[in-house]
């Protein structure tokens, strides 16, 4: 049976990789646990807690030399040498980031897994550890600066005068910003956010905040779920609105960052000295270069004119003990995925586009990078934007206009004959079947995707009336009629049944507590 090993981090670092309830659940995956002494002691999980879930608290010699080792940070180079061969590591790696890291780790036997290469695709977002590390750090950054502020967030009207409300400026509405949006503005500030992508203007509305357009003509798209870099007139007039914004503001919490790139400088020293003393920066990309002229990775500075610029790095890491149960369940998801006969043997299937995206090294041999993964389509190019006629390859598939002329010549032949023979009073409801499938038709065909699922619960009740109409009469003396009832009530209830269920799993996907997760 695979042992796994849940080792203690080194330096600063809170979080855990494993917490008691994840423990528990590896155990039913059909491994073996065991916690290194004091692992979890500075996220306040305790070694008692994580030998009732039933793990086995080891020396750190033992934990290391498990055939899977689950931790947090990169691993220093020291740690790669105390891996048994053969081992897996599981980890956040960052091989874009890190040539040299996983050069180090190809020269040994082992395996090691990025969980924050995840790609972003639906199935994964299970194991997004970057999703669930940002959502934490955005919160905690309206925290911290709530904390240098040291003023009221939301407006008040007191006997003794009126306090006006803190104003945000949030630089990305990814992840970390819809985060810190919905933070600050459920404290009670006024909140705007910038972003290049124009569709993530209601989701800033739907928390409460303010959409600034960036309005250049620009369509910014990605195919790989991350942001990407912007042209040169989107930045110079983002320029403009961060200079405007930052005379006006309190606090400003930039998060934009690109993959594999240092990170964009969206506010310059002048922008900083136009804020009012006070006034709070949190650049949370301080650890990839800085969103903010001034600001360093880990350090708290202020400016001679007052304004304090937090660039902290271990944003996630100031809430430990929830950052540790989300990430241990990131890591949970991955190994269900690796253990699907839940037998307690870890096996890499490079045909899974997830499994091939995440492996740095194989066995010693380096497989980064991964081949690009497809994550959403570029929008198709118009005929006119092109410059060039549209081709009859790239037409949209379906009958041509005569083919559909016959179709619909040939229902009406239908109609006409059968209500030629068909004893009254037949051929009225046929005549109202036949119109109804032609309306119903057109106006489902119209209806956009999002609207499914409540169309789904209209479909369930026609289906109803449909079941009753059927049962009467399904005690009809004609036995044409008996067989035609039962076969509408049997189609009826599978679409009533089958819709029922699938709106029941959909509406799971979005219920909180989830049971199936620690």
């Amino acid at each position: 049976m695979t042992r796994i090993g849940i080792v203690a981090e080194m330096g600063q670092e809170t979080r855990v990789a494993a917490t008691p309830a994840t423990v528990r659940q590896l155990l039913e995956l059909g491994y073996d646990v065991v916690v290194e002494k004091g692992a979890g002691e500075s996220a306040s999980f305790r070694d008692d807690a994580y030998a009732e879930a039933g793990a086995l608290i080891v020396g750190a010699n033992d934990a290391w030399g498990s055939e899977v080792v689950l931790k947090v940070t990169p691993p220093t180079a020291d740690e790669i040498h105390r891996l048994a061969g053969g081992a897996t590591l599981i980890g956040m790696l960052s091989p874009g980031l890190r040539p040299a890291l996983v050069e180090a780790l190809a020269g040994r036997p082992i395996t090691a897994l990025a969980l924050d290469a995840v790609p972003r695709i639906s199935r994964a977002q299970s194991m997004d550890v970057l999703s669930s590390m940002a959502n934490i750090a955005g919160y905690r950054a309206v925290i911290e600066a709530a904390h240098e502020f040291g003023r009221f967030f939301t407006g008040q009207v007191t006997a003794a005068g009126k306090v006006p409300p803190a104003k945000v400026l949030v630089a990305g509405a990814g992840v970390a910003g819809l985060s810190a949006i919905g933070a600050a503005s459920s404290l009670g500030a006024i909140v705007r956010a910038t972003d290049p992508r124009p569709e993530v203007a209601d989701q800033v509305k739907s928390i409460g905040g303010t959409y600034l357009p960036v309005e250049v003509g620009e369509e910014m798209t990605s195919s790989d779920g991350y942001a990407r870099a912007t042209s040169d007139a989107y930045n110079a007039r983002a320029a403009e609105i961060y200079t405007d914004q930052a005379r006006d503001v309190d606090i400003i919490i930039t998060t934009a960052l690109i993959p594999g790139r240092p990170a964009p400088r969206l506010l310059t020293a002048a922008d900083v000295a136009g804020m009012r003393p006070g006034s709070v920066i949190v650049d949370m990309a301080a650890g990839q270069g800085g969103n903010v002229e001034g600001s360093v990775a880990g350090e708290r500075v202020v400016t001679d004119n007052g304004v304090v610029i937090l660039g902290y790095t271990d944003l996630p890491a100031r809430l430990p003990a929830q950052a540790s149960q989300l990430y241990g369940t990131n890591l949970l998801n991955l190994l269900r995925l690796l253990t699907k006969d839940k037998d307690g043997q870890l096996e890499i299937d490079f045909d899974d586009v997830v499994q091939r995206s995440v492996t740095v090294v194989r066995n010693g041999e380096k497989t980064w990078p991964p081949p690009p993964v497809q994550v959403s389509a570029a929008p198709a190019q118009t005929a006119r934007a092109e410059g060039t006629a549209a081709t009859p390859a790239a037409a949209k598939p379906g009958l041509s206009a005569a083919g559909k002329a016959g179709l619909l010549a040939a229902g009406i032949a239908v109609l006409f004959l059968v209500n030629a023979v068909a004893p009254a009073p037949l051929p009225q409801h046929f005549t109202v079947l036949m119109l109804s499938v032609v309306v119903g038709f057109y106006v489902i065909g119209k209806v956009h995707h999002a609207l499914h699922t409540p169309l789904m619960s209209v479909t369930n009740a026609i289906s109803g009336i449909i079941v009753i109409g059927a049962l009467l009469q399904v005690t009809s003396s004609d036995p044409l009629v008996q067989v035609l009832a039962a076969a509408a009530v049997l189609l009826a209830s599978i679409n009533i049944f089958g819709g029922f269920a699938v709106t029941r799993r959909m509406l799971g996907m979005f219920a909180r507590g989830d049971r199936s997760r620690p």
